[in-house]
């Protein structure tokens, strides 16, 4: 049985009042922004079925979007523009979105548990946990509200551009999107730096 608040507990038995989890949303795709949240929960706040986004389904994922921005003391989403991702690499660009949400939280947080292995250099004291979005409700939290809020603005966007079809892939470099790439050529919602590969040093520019 998890323990969703551990890590959280081992920041609070340090003192720190504010703990947030970060995570990311969006590294991989060929197209659209990298988002980021942040979130604080409450010291007793239970959210049934909270999980790492990836493992849930989206109906589920929708629902728990909601429950979180109910129950959090404060949080904040934010992104990286595919701009921003083809000028200072996408790891930064990462880097870049997750202080973004954590300067955006009404209660600024003490302290920060972020999902993964690299240190996005917050200007409070950070605990990197590996897999973090399956160990710490407020990590699990983060990767909900960026996961649910990147899908909806592949949604939107794919009103914008219906040729890509990202309703059905979410900018993912799947199949049927590299397939739709080589016909239509990118859009202004492409990663640029992510296309060398498929399309040739000549055709991204």
């Amino acid at each position: 049985m998890t323990d969703w608040y551990a890590w959280e507990k081992q920041a609070w038995q340090q003192g720190f009042q504010a703990v947030c989890g970060i995570d990311e949303a969006g590294r991989g795709p060929l197209a659209g922004p990298v988002f980021a949240a942040a979130v604080i929960l409450p010291k007793d706040c239970e959210i049934e079925g909270l999980n790492d986004s990836k493992k849930l389904s989206e109906k589920k994922r929708e629902f728990l979007f909601d429950q979180i921005k109910e129950c959090a003391l404060s949080y904040s989403i934010a992104f990286s523009t595919e701009q921003e991702i083809d000028e200072i690499n996408i790891l930064q660009a990462t880097f870049l979105a997750m202080n973004r949400a954590a300067a955006g939280l009404s209660i600024p947080a003490d302290c920060a548990l972020v999902d993964g292995n690299r240190d996005p250099l917050l200007p409070i004291p950070t605990t990197l946990v590996v897999k973090g979005d399956s160990q710490s409700a407020n990590i699990a939290a983060a990767s909900i509200l960026a996961k649910v809020s990147r899908d909806r603005l592949m949604l939107e966007l794919d009103e914008l551009y219906p040729q890509y079809q990202f309703r059905k892939h979410k900018g993912y470099g799947t199949a049927l999107h590299r397939e739709l790439l080589l016909q239509h050529g990118p859009c202004p919602i492409h990663r640029k730096s992510f296309l060398k590969k498929i399309l040739g040093e000549k055709s991204v520019g």
